[in-house]
């Protein structure tokens, strides 16, 4: 029986929008990680799929400086899988 994660199983074709999808999702990972290493301090809001951003700390000057610079002109769709990322008001 064959492994689903040996190479030449998966049938999706190459750059298929599924591929696309996990490759955003991990550059939107990896944002948000660089984000709050950097010492970012922004909280998601999800409440009915619907994410906003609380920003009651200042962010470091690095943080807020790599905010500018590769989260804000992302277009709103890839913002908000960026902002799902950070952690939530429910976790403070």
């Amino acid at each position: 029986m064959p492994i689903a994660s040996q190479p030449g199983n998966d049938d999706r074709p190459f750059g298929s929008p599924m591929e696309e999808h996990d490759m955003q999702t991990t550059r939107s990972k990896q944002l948000a990680d660089e984000y709050l290493r950097l010492g970012g301090k922004r909280l998601a809001k999800i409440d009915d799929n619907i994410v906003k951003i609380r920003h009651w700390d200042d962010d470091t000057p690095e943080a807020e400086a790599f905010w500018q610079k590769h989260i804000e002109p992302l277009d709103d769709k890839h913002r908000v899988e960026v902002e799902t990322h950070l952690p939530t008001i429910n976790d403070r």
